[in-house]
């Protein structure tokens, strides 16, 4: 590691920030915590009014690695500030950072000694989202950083155009110089997509290592969101599809085209499903410009774009927009936006036989699922959480989609419950046998199966093979509650006749009773509440709050509605 380094340090860390007083030194103590190898760390205050400039001024005092420029007039983004910081290092290298965020300990070695091993103009490492202030983390874009490797140039990884992040990487200063690779300029939100491209376009060696090198604090709670997070108004999707219109642009302007290509698809796979998932939450305004924006965005994908991989979500998904003028099928949309895909009935067919979205869109063709693994199957799962004397019970109802799971023969199906603020911790229910059922094709778990949906007919699946496929089993809610309070998202894995298996999360009912809150004696606790309720893309999780705690949380919560 010695051998790559310079006795003056060979790294200057960019440090951003605006009215952040908060966070800001945190950050910069954390880059010049990462030791000799960092020369300077250049704070550029973006004209703070809350002090920040003040206790930038002050550290840089006992620090004299760390240089602090005040801008005189706010820039309204993050591109202008780290132009401005980019212009003033001095090392051969730089990194960016934002005032909310930190570095962790070993992350510029790690950086450097790939870069400079390698030869490489820029070297990337894992990024993690940690979510304050439950600490959970999770990591950014993992497959790409799995292990060590050397990327010649970018067309060899076209997977890099899903990492936009600027902040998870060492540049060679002289390579952005040398290719005037700056970041846009003034209030442009998603400024890192733009400068992503750009790097990229310049085709430069590029290193990958799989150590820890940035934390993304996401704070969710805040006064002021983050622009990654601040997705409620219109503006800011525009915002997003601009940016990555632009990337394209960059990317085939460079002659990159399979990069241009993969952009499009990250789009679609990417930006697309997340806004989607949300989109039901808006008011009605919003969906009518988000559908206009998201429309006049896909009319440029040409028939390239669409034949690869067609039934890929997001692709699916922006073939509907597409084909339809106005917002429809919110909730279906939704659904095939989650993660894994779930495509729920109707399930519709065109006069020919072929499958297709619905009886209204029949030009939205689905005739590649009757070939697609059934490991890729977008399968539908409905879930109730039922209340018994002898406990509580899940029921699952798995649905046909045109004869293909008939084929590949539903044997069981794998339950467990993760915690969303600790992955690694699991429940595992067990394993209950899926067993063939007659109802319809739309019917849920249990009694109060609604009618069948309009376009859902026999001619959807074959005569022999079932409507559904049900289970039961248990849900031991004293293994939740002995590992604490939280929320917990349910997966699942079913397993089929020839011994393969698809991963898949369930989508929640919400008929009469079916989310209700519940008080549930406990030993340990006295009582503790539990709450089953849907995700954003519709699939079933339970809240777990436990004792005196849990109640009080739902008396906050109670008393914010009302206030609100």
């Amino acid at each position: 590691m010695d051998a790559v380094r310079n006795a003056e340090g060979d790294v200057a860390v960019v440090v951003i920030g605006h009215d952040d007083a908060a966070h800001v030194t945190d950050a910069v103590r954390s880059a010049l915590g990462q030791g000799p190898a960092v020369r300077e760390v250049v704070a550029v205050d973006d004209c703070s009014t809350d002090g920040s400039a003040d206790l930038l001024a002050r550290l840089a005092a006992s620090q004299p690695r760390l240089r602090v420029i005040r801008r005189r007039a706010n820039s309204g983004g993050c591109g202008t500030p780290r132009n401005t910081g980019l212009d003033a290092v001095t090392a051969p290298y730089v990194m960016f950072l934002d005032s909310d965020d930190v570095l962790p300990p070993g992350a510029v070695d790690a950086l450097l000694a790939a870069a400079a091993g390698a030869g490489a103009e820029v070297a990337g490492g894992l990024c993690v989202r940690r979510e304050l202030p439950s600490g959970r983390e999770v990591p950014w874009q993992a497959g790409l950083y799995a292990h060590h490797a050397v990327v010649p140039r970018p067309a060899r990884r076209p997977r890099l155009v899903h990492d936009t992040l600027c902040v998870n990487k060492l540049y060679r200063t002289g390579f952005l110089r040398a290719h005037r690779i700056r970041f846009p300029e003034g209030r442009f939100p998603y400024e890192d997509v733009v400068f992503t491209a750009r790097v990229l376009a310049a085709a430069p060696r590029i290193a990958l290592v799989p150590d820890r090198v940035y934390v993304w604090h996401v704070r969710r709670s805040a006064e002021r969101l983050s622009i990654s997070l601040d997705r409620a108004g219109v503006d800011n999707w525009r915002a997003r599809t601009e940016a990555c219109r632009q990337a394209y642009e960059i990317l085939l302007g460079a002659g990159q085209k399979e990069l241009a290509r993969a952009s499009r698809a990250k789009f679609l796979d990417h930006d697309l499903r997340m806004y989607l998932r949300e989109l039901g939450l808006r008011d009605a305004a919003y969906q009518r410009a988000w559908w206009e924006l998201t429309r006049a965005h896909l009319t440029r994908y040409d028939a390239d774009d669409w034949a690869r991989n067609p039934m890929a979500p997001g692709r699916l998904a922006g073939r509907v927009v597409l084909a339809s003028p106005e917002p429809r099928d919110l909730p279906r949309l939704r659904e095939l936006a989650a993660r894994p895909a779930r495509l729920r009935p109707p399930y519709a067919r065109a006069a020919d036989g072929t499958p297709v979205w619905s009886g209204d869109l029949p030009q939205v063709s689905l005739e590649p699922l009757l070939t697609a693994p059934v490991r890729t199957l977008p399968l539908a799962v409905d879930a109730a959480l039922r209340p018994r004397a002898r406990g509580t019970r899940l029921r699952l109802r798995l649905h046909e989609l045109y004869g293909r799971v008939g084929r590949a023969g539903p044997e069981a199906v794998e339950v467990e419950w993760c915690h969303r603020d600790d992955g690694a911790v699991v429940v595992r229910s067990g394993t209950a046998p899926l067993v063939p059922c007659t109802g319809t094709a739309g019917s849920a778990p249990g009694p109060e199966a609604p009618p069948e949906p309009p376009g859902t007919t026999a001619a959807t699946r074959p005569p022999e093979a079932p409507a559904a496929w049900s289970a039961e089993i248990g849900v031991d809610l004293p293994a939740l509650f002995a590992l604490g309070a939280g929320t917990w998202d349910l997966r699942l894995r079913v397993r089929f006749r020839d011994g393969g298996s698809r991963e898949v999360t369930a989508h929640a009912l919400t008929g009469a009773g079916l989310l209700r809150r519940r008080a549930v004696p406990s030993a340990r606790r006295g009582v503790v509440l539990v709450q089953p309720y849907t995700t954003h893309s519709g699939a079933l999780a339970l809240r777990v709050a436990p004792g005196v705690r849990g109640v009080l949380s739902v008396v906050r919560r109670r008393l914010r509605r009302l206030l609100h």
